[in-house]
């Protein structure tokens, strides 16, 4: 998806090409809701997470259980 956002119109197009019947009623929400998904992805995509290892490295298990409530 690009910087745009997208338009009840193009929603529908997409929802079809994904053989996926949608009300008309429904394309401005749906529309909506990929549009504030984007956004919040953009914003993880900013994220440093260099420090963070990958989740192969954690084991359940392993853990201390030391924090206080």
């Amino acid at each position: 998806m690009s910087a745009v956002e997208l338009t009840p119109p193009e929603a529908a197009r997409w929802a079809a090409r994904a053989g996926l019947e949608l009300p008309a009623e429904r394309h401005a929400a749906v529309a909506a809701v990929a549009n504030h998904i984007h956004s919040v992805v953009s914003v993880l995509r900013e994220l440093d997470f260099a420090d963070a290892p990958p989740a192969a490295a954690y084991h359940a298990g392993q853990e201390k259980h030391d924090a206080a409530v």
